[in-house]
């Protein structure tokens, strides 16, 4: 069995920072890609960043590109997501997920996927 567990998310004021992390558990995870989606109020779930399993490719939205940085200790089996620059748009429900390819993450076929976290920025 698989989990993946989200942490970091709060509440922060428009130009500040926030570090989301994501905790997978399984023994042969290091190897899997990983990634970011969120979903605000009454909107899609959208793509935000992914990372190849060894951490040399990423790709970003372009809502997100310059100010979020995803990167991954695979010794930990975690993945990070460094928030700056933090605007009231990016308000939304954070997701992580991990799939065998970085293909399948970005476009949202992620074999697994956390529970959230919920992150807010005040204008």
């Amino acid at each position: 069995q698989v989990q993946l567990v989200e942490s970091g998310g709060g509440l922060v004021q428009a130009g500040g920072s926030l570090r989301l992390a994501c905790a997978a558990s399984g023994r042969t995870f290091r190897n899997y890609a990983r990634g970011w989606f969120r979903q605000a109020p009454g909107k899609e779930r959208e793509f935000v960043a992914s990372i190849s399993w060894r951490g040399v490719s990423t790709y970003y939205a372009d809502s997100v590109k310059g100010r979020f940085t995803t990167s991954r200790d695979n010794a930990k089996n975690t993945v990070y997501l460094q928030m700056n620059s933090l605007k009231p748009e990016d308000t939304a429900v954070y997701y992580c997920a991990a799939a065998d390819t970085i293909v399948k993450v970005t476009t949202g076929l992620s074999d697994y996927w956390g529970q959230g976290t919920q992150v807010t920025v005040s204008s």
